[in-house]
């Protein structure tokens, strides 16, 4: 009599798809986790959650957008990172979900920029944007610092259109010099041009540089050009950096979906050999 032989079924989960999925969530997990956890101290350090009046600017306040990047990248590592880990079909379908969210939303915005870049509205979001950081520059620490930074390090530029936007503020407006500003027809210590070999920047070398009669050359000591002209000209620059970043992006997230949805398969394969 003939010995029936039988084959043993020997697909398994992959567990390389798996630990790549969860090493790569953990990643994002713990950035996610360090950026909250920035946002929620910088908040606590301007006494923000005590005194929720001053929440008016909310939408300009860097500590919240560092608080809902940290938070938006929490949640997708923590699905991602534990659903592979634990083989958790919600978690996972979970994760998958918020990068289909995120790719159409990211995919919108592109295209939302791509159709509006020629009729003058991404000019003036930035225009009424940079406008809120001026009037309010000494109100808020963490918006001067990031005004500072953009005039300094990053675009060498001054003001919107040029320095003298800066009379918008109460500080530099020329005619706060009757009240004893010592700031008054000056413009912030970030508009200055750093000079050769100069380790410390001068604080006040802003100061009085729109006074009529001024004696040495503005051109000399602060950035004339504004800084939304500045930000197009940066953008044109990099156009094909932030292209390829913009492509690789949306690459690994489709790639993390199609990663999460391989790995509910499998499981939902193994689970069914139990029945």
């Amino acid at each position: 009599m003939p010995v029936r032989k039988y084959r043993r079924e020997t697909s398994e989960i992959s567990c390389c798809l798996k630990y790549i999925i969860f090493s790569c969530n953990v990643l994002f997990w713990s950035a996610g986790l360090c950026v909250l956890a920035v946002g929620i101290w910088a908040w606590n350090e301007k006494d923000m959650f005590s005194n929720l009046t001053r929440l008016t600017f909310i939408a300009l306040d860097p500590a919240f957008v560092l608080i809902c990047l940290g938070t938006v990248t929490f949640i997708i590592g923590f699905t991602g990172s534990v659903g592979a880990l634990r083989e958790n079909t919600c978690l996972l379908s979970m994760y998958a979900i918020f990068l289909s969210v995120l790719l159409i939303l990211e995919i919108g915005l592109g295209t939302l920029v791509f159709i509006l870049k020629d009729k003058g509205w991404i000019k003036d979001q930035a225009t009424e944007g940079l406008r809120a950081f001026i009037i309010h520059y000494r109100e808020d620490p963490d918006q001067q610092n990031l005004i500072d930074w953009i005039q300094e390090d990053w675009l060498q530029c001054c003001g919107i259109e040029g320095p003298k936007d800066w009379d918008s503020n109460n500080y530099f407006n020329c005619s706060s010099g009757a009240v004893g500003s010592r700031e008054a027809c000056g413009v912030p210590f970030s508009c200055c041009k750093r000079r050769p070999h100069e380790l410390i920047k001068n604080k006040q070398c802003g100061y009085d540089v729109r006074k009529e009669g001024y004696s040495i050359e503005i051109s000399k000591i602060i950035y004339e050009k504004g800084c939304v002209q500045a930000g197009e000209e940066w953008v044109e620059r990099n156009l094909l950096t932030i292209s390829t970043i913009s492509i690789f992006m949306i690459f690994m997230e489709i790639l993390g979906i199609c990663f999460a949805q391989n790995l509910r398969a499998d499981i939902y394969a193994q689970k069914s050999k139990w029945h």
